[in-house]
């Protein structure tokens, strides 16, 4: 019989906290730790997780505890140093999204993980997600080219806007450390290489030290092309916060809200990135008269999991992963390669260029994006 695997959880913010609930259910796991530094959130954690250790510094956390698993969820500016120290101490590891601030900080991580012979799961969190699986499924019907729109926007305030701040002052902007997740849903989509980037940003206080609201462009091999819009702050919007579309010449497919316009959800809420209501199937096919052939089609998607539950997906992937020996190669360079487009994103409006992907390999590993001041 296995016995029990040892995890430490580093971080117990949104992402953090619903990871530790996650493998407080999972047989055959044991949190041995928990690191954090927010006095107001420990006496939540010693109520939530009675008698686990509880510490204020990973390093030490680390030593003390030499646990099999460690779950970062962290601000991104620590990930990659945080990942490799664990690799390095011999523990699998699973790291929030992005996986560094930096290509030469993913490519160091990927790297530790090879060389630790250490499973590395990166918070991808929409790969575990059924509707977003169907999602994907419904538009890959549409045929080539494809047209993708999807954004992100958050109207942050109070703790989501101290919480925003801190990573926009750890350097992260909301297209790079949101971005990840749909880009990587566009070129799994796709299946053809990015070749060009571009970039806009703003930024919507004056006392902010990195822009808080962005968009990027990214073209592919195919004719495809995708864009992603983030913002977060107390200024955003609320109105079409939540747009996922895929369009194609055979028609479109585009993922509704939860509740709609109608929703008490807010745009801040985690568990609100991860709810959707259903599924619009539209056909372009018509009749003689030009007229649509075919009434559009509404899929729900009604009994998704929540944000909590999805978490729990992840670590019990992680889990198999390290039971069944399973080879996560290719997520890292997907993790990679999502990162290298919303960096190119973020360069390019720093410059006001065109950003041209270098491929370093067919297997979509990228190089540092060359400068480009070619236009479409």
């Amino acid at each position: 019989m296995n016995k029990p695997l040892r995890v430490l959880v580093v971080g117990v913010g949104h992402m953090g906290f619903s990871h530790a609930i996650a493998y407080r259910q999972m047989d055959g796991c044991e949190i041995v730790g928990i690191v954090s530094r927010s006095i107001s959130v420990n006496d939540k954690i010693k109520r939530e997780f009675p008698g686990v250790a509880l510490f204020d510094e990973y390093h030490g956390a680390l030593a003390e505890t030499s646990p099999d698993i460690v779950v970062i969820a962290t601000y991104p500016d620590t990930h990659a140093s945080y990942a490799i120290a664990a690799l390095q101490n011999g523990a699998h590891v699973f790291v929030e999204k992005p996986i560094g601030v930096s290509l030469e900080e993913a490519n160091e991580v990927v790297a530790a993980a090879k060389s630790a012979d250490r499973k590395l799961l990166i918070g991808y969190i929409l790969q575990f997600h059924p509707s977003w699986k169907i999602f994907g499924e419904r538009a890959s019907e549409l045929g080539r080219p494809l047209v993708m729109r999807m954004n992100l926007n958050q109207q942050s305030s109070a703790e989501d806007w101290e919480t925003h701040k801190s990573i926009l002052d750890s350097g992260i902007n909301p297209v790079v450390d949101c971005g990840v997740h749909y880009v990587d849903f566009m070129c799994s989509l796709v299946g053809s290489l990015p070749v060009r980037v571009n970039g806009i940003a703003a930024r919507l206080d004056p006392e902010l030290k990195t822009d808080n609201y962005g968009h990027l462009q990214v073209e592919f091999s195919d004719g495809s092309i995708g864009w992603y819009e983030a913002g977060w702050g107390p200024m955003m919007s609320e109105t079409a916060y939540f747009v996922k579309d895929v369009i194609g010449p055979k028609g479109s497919v585009s993922m509704a809200a939860y509740g709609g316009a109608n929703s008490d959800c807010k745009s801040a809420e985690v568990g609100s990135h991860v709810r959707s209501e259903s599924l619009r199937i539209h056909s372009s096919k018509t009749d003689s008269q030009g007229r649509f052939s075919h009434p559009d089609r509404i899929e729900s998607t009604a009994g998704e999991p929540d944000h909590d539950e999805l978490c729990l997906l992840e670590q019990q992937y992680l889990v198999k992963a390290i039971r069944e020996d399973l080879d996560l190669s290719e997520h890292h360079r997907n993790a990679v390669s999502s990162l290298a487009i919303v960096l190119a994103a973020s360069e390019s409006a720093d410059r006001g260029e065109t950003i041209r992907l270098q491929l370093e390999s067919s297997q979509s590993v990228l190089k540092k994006p060359e400068r480009s001041s070619c236009d479409y």
